[in-house]
């Protein structure tokens, strides 16, 4: 046996111990990783506020502290305004249940020609197996709730920890970070976060000012046709429209329709016609304005950054997937050297030779020449010493 194969031998296992034992760590320790990377972003997202705060002589955890106090006002502001709006929306239903089981049997009498009765119908319902299954089910289920709503609550808290140290100790953690690095990669991490900070911050805030415009117009809609829990549906619209790209104004709008087709149901088709047209008046005139100087990114790779967010971390990637892509171009689209593109007419879609060319020009060229090839063939398009006459020749139209 060489002298080497033990040592190698010793080294494969040392490392593959290790390899297993990096795998367990990071399946063991990824729920941890993803609310930091969490809790970075919405530090970078909150790090202008606190930044301007500390420049007039606030302390920098202070002023973290107040932001963060504002950010969970608000969002327990919205819960409970939701809250109270589903379920006063719940409770009506159930009241009124009795009258659209009424008018659905109704139907179906007259249709079918059957003979059903409510209390009939009510029974069955009361004593079918698939029911007291199902209640069988959600009373095992309701300590598996209560569960993941702790959890829920505790990695909220982890959160909120995290983000806070990140956003009163930012200056102490860029220190550290670059005092282990030369002074040339202190230059890059420092304009990387730069960079980072100004993309994270401006699609928040930008996507804010959107939100808020378009639950102030769903508002006035609401309002006007008198729907119930007007504030509530329009601050509903307003937030998931905005942070959930592409498809989220049609989500949003789905609850104020429900909600709507209750009152009246041409109301429905009121609020899907008013959804439609402010969706395309937001795309074309109102996001191009807002977001050119803060994340000016193309709406396809917009949408499959979310979409591969999603696949990788489920409703958190979907959240942090646009700005981290916006970081990304920003940050290369500063090292990629461009240059200028050549006046091309297949760069803008179009053939060579016939761009701007009017059609009327174009035909006549094809007759001409039609008209040239039909003469050499009958021996009329010979000149002097025998050659046939070139189409387009002194008679006919100048070649382009």
């Amino acid at each position: 046996m060489p002298a080497w194969l033990p040592r190698a031998m010793v080294l494969a296992l040392a490392l593959y111990a290790c390899f297993r034992l990096g795998s367990w760590a990071f399946d063991q320790l990824i729920g941890l990783l993803i609310n930091v990377l969490i809790a970075f972003f919405l530090a970078l997202a909150i790090e202008p506020a606190v930044s301007r705060m500390s420049a007039r002589g606030m302390r920098r955890g202070l002023a973290t502290f107040l932001v963060f106090l504002a950010v969970m006002i608000a969002g327990a502001g919205f819960v409970v305004l939701l809250g109270s709006m589903l379920a006063g929306q719940i409770v009506d239903m159930v009241e009124d249940f009795p009258k659209y089981l009424d008018s659905v049997i109704n139907w179906v009498n007259q249709t079918f020609h059957t003979e059903l009765s409510r209390v009939e119908v009510q029974d069955s319902l009361l004593h079918s197996d698939w029911l007291q299954k199902y209640v069988q089910n959600s009373a095992t289920g309701v300590l598996d709730v209560s569960a993941t709503v702790l959890g829920g609550l505790f990695r909220l808290l982890t959160i909120f920890l995290f983000s806070f140290y990140f956003a009163a100790d930012g200056p102490r953690l860029r220190r550290g970070l670059c005092s282990v690095l030369p002074p040339a990669r202190q230059a890059e991490v420092l304009r990387a976060w730069e960079i980072a900070v100004d993309k994270t911050g401006g699609y928040l805030y930008s996507r804010g000012l959107m939100a808020l415009i378009s639950g102030v117009a769903h508002y006035i809609l609401l309002a006007a046709l008198g729907v119930p829990y007007a504030p509530a549906l329009a601050v509903w619209v307003g937030l998931v429209s905005q942070f959930i790209p592409t498809i989220g104004t049609y989500l949003a709008g789905a609850l104020p329709m429900l909600i709507a087709f209750t009152v009246d149901p041409w109301y429905a088709l009121w609020v899907l016609g008013f959804v439609v047209v402010y969706q395309q008046f937001e795309n074309y005139m109102l996001q191009p304005k807002l977001t050119a100087k803060t994340v000016d990114i193309h709406p396809a790779v917009a949408f499959g950054s979310v979409i591969a967010g999603t696949a990788l971390m489920g409703a958190v990637g979907a959240l942090i997937a646009i700005p981290a892509v916006a970081t990304l171009q920003a940050f290369l689209g500063a090292y990629v050297k461009r240059y200028d593109v050549a006046d091309d007419p297949r760069v803008h879609g179009s053939r060579p030779g016939v761009r701007g060319e009017p059609l009327w020009t174009r035909l006549r060229r094809m007759r001409t020449a039609f008209a040239g090839e039909d003469g050499g063939r009958e021996g009329d398009g010979e000149t002097d010493g025998g050659a046939p006459e070139e189409p387009g020749g002194p008679s006919g139209p100048s070649g382009t």
